[in-house]
């Protein structure tokens, strides 16, 4: 249930152009978070980088909503920019589909998150 794609890139280039693609493609970034500088800030030290990108389809959102308000618990979706401990550079997501499918049984839903699935595929694809 992970979908990762490697990237020759840096940590802080691949998050940049994860970022520009995320947009370029029609969702928004409703936040992001470095966990080494948040883990750190709490006096743990996290060896790997790690950037975690909320992100928001706005019309699908609102689509699924629409359709099953219980299913906010797994909204916004979530794209991950991280370091590997052999320091392999890495962008990734838990599919949507899969993530529907053991939440819904509606076609409907499962249809949208699909849709959504392949969206974001093609938006590591670009960024990578």
């Amino acid at each position: 249930m992970k979908y990762i794609s490697e990237t020759q890139k840096t940590i802080d280039d691949a998050a940049r152009d994860l970022e520009t693609s995320i947009k370029a493609n029609g969702f928004g970034i409703l936040h992001t978070y470095n966990l080494k500088e948040i883990l750190k800030s709490k006096g743990i030290d996290l060896p790997e980088e790690c950037r975690v990108f909320e992100i928001c389809n706005p019309v699908q959102a609102s689509e699924v909503l629409a359709i099953d308000m219980d299913v906010n618990m797994a909204l916004p979706c979530r794209m991950s920019v991280w370091q590997d401990k052999d320091k392999k550079v890495k962008i990734g997501m838990i599919p949507p589909k899969a993530m529907m499918e053991s939440l819904s049984a509606s076609p409907v839903l499962k249809d949208i998150a699909a849709d959504v699935e392949e969206k974001m595929k093609a938006i590591i694809w670009a960024a990578k």
